[in-house]
């Protein structure tokens, strides 16, 4: 239970700095790109306690796995709630600029901070696990160098899982973004953390390239270009096919609905008058 407590402790002070961070720089709309650095680094930085707890907790703190998805499920409902639209997804930002709701230097500056965020969690989390505060982290800080890949298959099968559950993700995200804060957030957290269990072993379905980036590019098994196929070109793919279906078309590359039938104009024939 040490451990866990711990481990709510560094839950605690991550969020409070990714909150403080956001409203610092709330006053400057300029600076919105700010809330996407703050946004990824809550996520990638919890989200890398939840993977230790998962790899060593189950044995090492007599963790369970039902412990561990409660915990996750807590930490995407938590980051819903508390960075609300800027959820540090690179494939969100593209989405938005396919989409011709954001410009191309904002989506840069989005993305970058995106993966500022996710490198400096990492980091701090590396930092975090140095103290050795429980023997769970001790190990972890053991473990820290020679880390455990989350890509199980080979990068053809990888591509395609992260493309299919990026697909499901962002079609439910495109019918809910209407849909009332309370019901959108909920609902989110649960689908990405079923896909996140169900792809467990394959490739713990991230779909979204900076959060991959932190928890899993620097282990050893594969290459950056291997990662880089699945993590970033397999969740792309399956944004833009998303956008695809739900739109009929990507706005930023053509214009023209290519999945409705255009109807043929004709005129009836009037009756005749008996």
């Amino acid at each position: 239970m040490s451990g866990l407590n711990a481990s709510f402790g560094y839950f605690v002070a991550t969020v409070v700095f990714a909150i403080s961070v956001r409203i610092l720089f709330k006053k400057w709309p300029r600076f919105s790109f700010i809330s996407e650095f703050a946004s990824s680094f809550m996520l990638v930085a919890c989200w890398l306690e939840v993977q230790t707890i998962v790899e060593v907790g189950q044995w090492a703190g007599s963790l369970g796995p039902d412990v561990t998805v409660t915990m996750l499920f807590v930490v995407l409902l938590t980051h819903g709630v508390a960075c609300g639209d800027t959820l540090g997804n690179p494939s969100l930002a593209v989405q938005r600029f396919l989409q011709l709701e954001a410009t191309t230097l904002p989506t840069l500056l989005a993305v970058a901070a995106q993966f500022a965020g996710a490198h400096l969690a990492l980091l701090a989390a590396v930092y975090y696990w140095s103290l050795e505060l429980t023997d769970m982290h001790m190990i972890k800080n053991l473990m820290a160098r020679d880390c455990s890949t989350s890509l199980l298959v080979s990068v053809l099968q990888g591509f395609f899982t992260e493309l299919a559950c990026a697909l499901t993700f962002h079609l439910l995200h495109l019918n809910l973004r209407c849909r009332n804060f309370f019901i959108r957030v909920p609902l989110i957290a649960m689908l990405l953390t079923f896909l996140s269990y169900t792809a467990r072993s394959y490739t713990s379905a991230y779909m979204n390239p900076s959060l991959a980036y932190g928890l899993t590019f620097y282990c050893s098994g594969f290459t950056f270009a291997d990662y880089a196929v699945v993590y970033w070109l397999g969740p792309l793919t399956g944004m833009a096919l998303a956008v695809f279906l739900y739109m009929g078309h990507i706005p930023r590359i053509f214009a023209k609905n290519l999945t409705i039938f255009q109807k043929t104009r004709f005129k009836s024939p009037k009756r005749r008058q008996s």
